[in-house]
Parts: structure tokens; C-alpha cells; sequence
């Protein structure tokens, strides 16, 4: 890598962008400092007009699946459906706080894999703060709840391709469908979701409280996305028969995505139909054209995608792939578990340093230059989006999801500083990721080893 002005400028826009994003100064969207950065990467020459246009298409399936994802997740909260979940959750767990704490997550769970992780913090945080509060639990009680919701939210998306930004522009990376990703990471990184909430319901079982209200009030209106008119029933029964079909048109839509990719389908088309009959679903039923989607749905999403994409594929041209390969390359070498724990590893140390967004994007664009075989090539990458979903949960700052989820429990008067959060991570994280990747490299070289070859 020869240091040159166009060198020095790449660098100094890469880390002058991650500071900003992580400090947000004045709650600054972080957009912004991303979109300079890449503007100052396309100024230094290191980014030509032509890689604009591979970079355009690499990203746009993926940014048009999460937006089109967003969008149905908006007209639910129209139809109040995530409050009604939230009195479900509550009546379900018939005053237990043990009980309370699995559905909890059992909630984040799910709610990530329907939508995607930034969705999952965004929308279920809040109505959980709003849920907790009303219980009139002490600070310290509903830390376990929100913590362990918030890493099961965003180590979620690992499982499926589709519930993150980042793992869907890898897979265009490295040529990989949704449906295969599916086939090799739903089994191991579920397993290690598992052991992750089991750990976390261990350090927390003291501190859970033993009984809370089983009934709680001031959950019937919305509060995120408060639109009017509102849905209006008949009666409860009528409610709960609504939101179950949604919920099932919702699941439907989902599995559509994977059908897509194994027919080689654009998946971003089958999402964007989906959110279309939704907001018409919508239209019909609460009288609400779809305009008001201009406004709500988070567009910022496409320009920081873009805008980081850029950045990376300027530290890609300046030579960081090539040094990067003879770091890497005795990591995947020898034996796929060694090329399983080895790369997890490191781009989970990555993701906690400099973010696990642009970890992934540099971890995958020099998988691709290795000149792997197929199944190291893939097992390799599995083991980076394992490390960047789930590994980067070890600071506050490894995702923006949790940097967002802070954020939101803050807002709701919960308090958690730094050293409580790493206090839990840092006993959970570590034992849970490795455990994921060891399974990882027995599932893929078990069953899919023969074919992949």
C-alpha cells in the first residue's frame, strides 16, 4: 500500500466517518458523516464513476428488501398491532417475571427474524420501556428484560440473510442466495441464540422480579407511529382474529423471500409486493392513503448504505484488500474449523472496534479475493456475519442497533450505563459466539460438505 494523497485521504475519511457515526454529536443522523466521508473518498480518486455503478447495484436489492421490510412494520404499528402484542405478552405471562422474561425474548426473536434488526429495536423497545413502566418495576428490574431483548434482537439477524442490510449486500458479494445462507446458518446460529438466552437468563434469574401485574393498562394506543384515524373493533375477539391474519399475511410474505431466491427471483421484488398489498390492506381498512410513507419511511437507510459501500470499496482500491489477505489467509488454511472460529473471531474484534457494518463489507470483499474453494469461501463469510451479528455485542458501539437501543431505553427514563452492559456482555458474548461457529463448521462439513465441494 503506497501512502500517497489519495491513500491518506481514503484513511482519514474512513476513520473521521466511524467517529462521527459512533459520537453522533447533537443526535446527528449518521447519514450525514457518511455521506461526506464518501463524498471526500470520491474526491480523492480512490472510488471512480464505474465502481459507483458496481456499488449501485450490489447495494440496491439489498436496501430495497430492508426499506420495503420497514414499510410493512410502519402500517403494522398502524393497525396497533405491536401494542396488542404487548398485552399479549403481558396477559401470557400470568404474572411470572421468569415467565415474562422468555416471551420477551421470544418476542425480539421473531419480531427480527419478520422484519429486520434495526426494525426489531426501533419499534419493540419502545413498547417494551412503555410495558415495563407501566408495571411500575424498579430500574434494576427492567434492565434484564430490555438488555436481553436488545442482543437477541440484533444477533437475530444472523440466522436469516434477510433481516440485515449488511448480510444482504454480503451475499451479493460473494454470489451467495438467501436460500442456501438459510440452509447453512438457520441451525447453528439458532442453537447459539439459545445458549445466549439461556447464559443471559442465569446472570439475570436473581434480579428477575418473581411476580409482576398480569394485567396492564395504557398499552391501546399507538406511540410510535401515531396516525389517525386509528383501527377501531368491534370487540376484543375481533381485534385478535384481525392481527392474526395480518400476522399471517406477514409470515407469508417472509417465506415468499426464500422461495424468490431459490427460484432466482429478485427477493426485493417480492418484498416490495408485499409492503404494496399491505399499505393497500391499510388504505381499505383505516381509510389511510399511502403517501404518508414518504415521510415515515427511514430513506436515510439507502444513503448510509451507499455512502459506507463507497468508503469501504475506496479502502478495497488503495491495496487494504491485499493486505488484509496475507493477514488473513493463515486463517483459513488447514481446516474449516479453524477458517469457522479464526474468521468469527476476527470480525468480532473488528466489529467492536470500528462498527459491524463496515467489519462485514472489508471481512467479505477479501474473502472474494482469495481465491477459495467453495465451501471455504462460504463457511468463511458465514463465520464473518457470525461475528458481526452477534460477536460485536460485546461494547455498545459493535452495531448500530445497540447504539440505537441505548438510546430508546434512555429516552424511556431506564438507565444503563457502560459498565453495566459490559459487565453481562462480556460473560455471555464471548462463550455464546464461539459455541455458534464450532456448530457452524460441524453442520455445513455434515451435510452440505458432499454438495458444496
Amino acid at each position: 500500500m503506497q501512502f500517497q494523497p489519495m491513500v491518506w485521504m481514503t484513511i482519514f475519511s474512513f476513520v473521521a466517518t466511524l467517529i462521527f457515526i459512533l459520537w453522533r454529536p447533537r443526535g446527528i443522523n449518521e447519514a450525514i458523516p457518511a455521506t461526506i466521508g464518501a463524498i471526500l473518498v470520491f474526491i480523492s480518486g480512490s472510488v471512480t464513476l464505474s465502481d459507483l455503478g458496481i456499488i449501485t447495484e450490489t447495494i440496491s436489492g439489498a436496501a430495497i428488501t430492508i426499506i420495503a421490510t420497514i414499510v410493512m412494520a410502519i402500517v403494522l404499528e398502524s393497525f396497533g398491532f405491536f401494542n396488542w402484542v404487548a398485552e399479549k405478552l403481558a396477559a401470557k405471562a400470568k404474572g411470572s417475571g421468569i415467565r415474562l422474561f422468555w416471551y420477551v425474548n421470544l418476542l425480539c426473536f421473531l419480531m427480527t427474524l419478520f422484519f429486520n434488526n434495526d426494525g426489531s429495536i426501533l419499534i419493540t423497545t419502545p413498547i417494551l420501556v412503555m410495558l415495563l413502566n407501566n408495571m411500575g418495576l424498579k430500574n434494576h428490574q427492567k434492565i434484564p428484560y430490555l438488555l436481553s431483548g436488545g442482543l437477541i434482537a440484533t444477533a437475530s439477524s444472523a440466522p436469516i440473510g434477510v433481516s440485515n442490510i449488511v448480510n444482504l449486500i454480503a451475499l451479493k458479494i460473494v454470489h451467495m442466495s438467501l436460500y442456501l445462507h438459510t440452509a447453512m446458518m438457520f441451525v447453528p446460529a439458532t442453537l447459539g441464540l439459545l445458549l445466549l438466552v439461556f447464559l443471559l437468563f442465569l446472570r439475570f434469574k436473581k434480579v428477575l422480579p418473581k411476580t409482576i401485574p398480569s394485567k396492564v393498562t395504557g398499552l391501546s394506543h399507538s406511540t410510535y407511529h401515531p396516525l389517525k384515524p386509528g383501527p377501531h373493533y368491534s370487540s376484543e375477539k375481533e381485534r385478535s382474529k384481525f392481527m392474526r391474519n395480518v400476522l399471517l399475511f406477514v409470515f407469508a410474505v417472509r417465506v415468499s423471500l426464500f422461495v424468490a431466491s431459490f427460484f432466482s427471483i429478485p427477493v426485493s421484488l417480492m418484498a416490495v409486493i408485499g409492503s404494496l398489498v399491505l399499505l393497500g390492506w391499510r388504505w381499505a381498512y383505516l381509510k389511510i392513503p399511502p403517501v404518508d410513507m414518504l415521510k415515515k419511511t427511514p430513506w436515510y437507510i439507502l444513503v448510509f448504505a451507499f455512502s459506507m459501500y463507497v468508503i469501504i470499496y475506496g479502502l478495497n482500491n488503495i491495496g487494504l484488500t491485499d493486505w488484509l489477505i496475507g493477514f488473513m489467509q493463515p486463517m483459513v488454511s488447514g481446516s474449516l474449523l479453524h477458517a469457522s472460529v479464526m474468521m468469527g473471531g476476527l470480525l468480532s474484534i473488528l466489529s467492536n472496534i470500528f462498527n459491524n457494518h463496515p467489519a462485514l463489507m472489508v471481512g467479505t470483499l477479501t474473502l472474494t479475493h482469495m481465491n477459495l474453494d467453495m465451501l471455504t469461501l462460504k463457511v468463511s463469510y458465514l463465520a464473518n456475519v457470525i461475528g458481526s451479528d452477534m460477536g460485536s455485542l460485546l461494547l455498545p458501539m459493535g452495531t448500530l442497533a445497540t447504539l440505537m437501543w441505548m438510546h430508546i431505553v434512555r429516552k424511556g427514563k431506564i438507565f444503563i450505563t457502560w459498565w453495566e452492559y459490559v459487565k453481562i456482555t462480556f460473560v455471555v458474548i464471548p462463550p455464546a459466539t464461539l459455541f455458534t461457529l464450532v456448530v457452524l463448521y460441524y453442520w455445513v462439513s455434515s451435510l452440505f460438505g458432499g454438495a458444496l465441494k
